[in-house]
């Protein structure tokens, strides 16, 4: 039985059209990111009002902001390590009880030290999400249009940043930040709920070697989108599909192999493209509330600015949604750095609240075509089924460790030079990632995951023969 279908599960996904089960598939796994999201990005504008509130200042937010770093980074290990060896769904549940409970119980902080601690937690269930929710989906759709699905699915992630802080323009006035907390740990824990009808990866079945439980997924899908389409599924033929996802390939990838060979390549890359999202990211969203603040502006008036600047996110990621596949991958990537690069210091030049907020939400819609780009096309595209999540889960680890220490940097250049120095050293390190991404960036546009694997595996065959 496993001969008969064994290395046929990708080519078998990628005929499928799309259905109400990829919908389905795309509307629930979207659902955790954007909770995730709404989490994530409502720490900005509560750190002003802490600050505000005599809770905070720039070095208790700076710590703050490392902690949710270091639960990020561990959480982004824990996923990539439980995704690839117990199951994308077990990571992807289990994440959301972690950050939904943590977050629950930051309602009832008595101090900034519990606060913190809290936070550290919430990171961990966080950074788990982000790896688990963009390193699975794009096993779920076909290939050729993987670039727009998975965009499709940063949109609904990315839709919560202007949500979360209008929430919190208008929940924070009335009943204080600790109601955000609360907002965010129910919803996780609802989102977790309605997550347990998802099935597991069938790619992820293929390459442990249960070849039997993957056509058992698959079976179900594709008689679901038959009777669903009137039509009866074309033969996937044998040719070409032996190689990709073997089950005694399994033990051939271990996590040290990202160190060497091919994974490296791809290791550097991931992670230098992931230490700028998070660079620009948290450099923008959780300190330029606190910069408004410091420049005299109140707090509601630094929530309203910053929420109109917030909606650039969602129209940012559609744009990519529709972009993405008209463009050579490394060419966007160092387009984009060096055009954020540009802009930000651009933006630090700014003194008019109009002008500020039109710059701004400017910036944000780049930005924001650069985090879909990286997070839920590029990134995922790199690894081999076998190793994905645990190549995500390492490049995400990388940049959550730069993201750790980048708060004190930026509390040191915002304290003694100003708003305008934070952006300059911002563009210096967009400037080395474009090098590095030109240097040893490779191209996955409009390839199976399987060709990706293959091509990868002819590569090291090759540098094996030669040394």
């Amino acid at each position: 039985m496993q001969s008969a279908v064994n290395g046929k599960i990708g080519a078998r996904m990628d005929r499928l059209p799309i259905s109400k089960w990829h919908y389905n598939v795309l509307f629930l796994m979207g659902l955790g990111l954007f909770v995730d999201s709404f989490d994530n990005y409502m720490g900005g504008v509560i750190l002003a009002d802490l600050v505000r509130t005599g809770w905070s200042n720039n070095y208790l937010n700076a710590t703050f902001a490392s902690a949710t770093m270091a639960g990020l980074f561990v959480g982004s290990l824990f996923a990539g390590f439980a995704g690839d060896h117990l199951g994308r769904k077990f990571a992807y549940q289990i994440n959301l009880l972690i950050f939904g409970a943590a977050s629950i119980a930051a309602f009832f902080a008595t101090d900034m030290t519990m606060l913190i601690v809290l936070r550290g937690i919430m990171g961990i269930g966080l950074g788990a999400e982000l790896v688990v929710g963009f390193g699975t989906f794009p096993e779920f759709v076909p290939a050729n249009v993987r670039g727009k699905w998975v965009s499709y699915l940063s949109l609904i992630a990315n839709a919560a940043p202007p949500i979360a802080i209008a929430t919190a323009y208008f929940v924070i006035p009335i009943f204080g930040w600790r109601a955000m907390f609360l907002i965010g740990g129910v919803a996780a824990v609802i989102v977790w709920a309605l997550r347990h009808g998802l099935p597991e990866s069938p790619r992820w079945h293929e390459s442990r070697g249960d070849i039997a439980k993957a056509d058992e997924i698959l079976t179900q899908v594709e008689k679901q989108i038959e009777a669903e389409k009137g039509i009866k599924l074309p033969a996937v033929p044998d040719q070409g599909l032996d190689e990709p996802g073997r089950g005694d390939e399994v033990a051939r990838i271990s996590f040290w192999s990202l160190f060497k060979g091919s994974l490296l390549r791809r290791t550097i890359v991931a992670s230098a493209m992931l230490v700028g999202m998070n660079t620009i990211v948290y450099t923008i969203i959780n300190w330029v509330p606190t910069i408004f603040i410091q420049q005299g502006i109140s707090i509601t008036k630094s929530t309203g600015m910053m929420t109109l600047i917030m909606f650039g996110a969602p129209l940012g990621v559609f744009i990519s949604s529709q972009v993405v596949n008209k463009f050579p991958r490394k060419v966007m990537g160092i387009a984009l750095l060096l055009i954020i690069g540009l802009l930000g210091y651009f933006y630090s030049l700014q003194r008019t609240e109009t002008v500020i907020v039109m710059v701004g939400f400017v910036l944000t819609v780049i930005n924001y075509v650069f985090v879909c780009f990286v997070c839920s096309v590029y990134v995922p595209e790199l690894w081999p089924t076998e190793a994905r999540l645990r190549g995500m889960g390492f490049a995400n680890a990388v940049g959550r460790v730069s993201a750790v220490f980048s708060p004190y940097g930026v509390a040191w250049l915002l304290s003694n030079f100003g708003a305008t120095a934070v952006f300059i050293a911002l563009g210096a390190i967009l400037l080395v990632i474009a090098i590095i991404v030109a240097t040893f960036g490779v191209e996955t546009r409009q390839k199976s995951l399987e060709e990706i694997r293959a091509e990868m595996a002819a590569h090291e065959a090759v540098s094996g023969r030669a040394n």
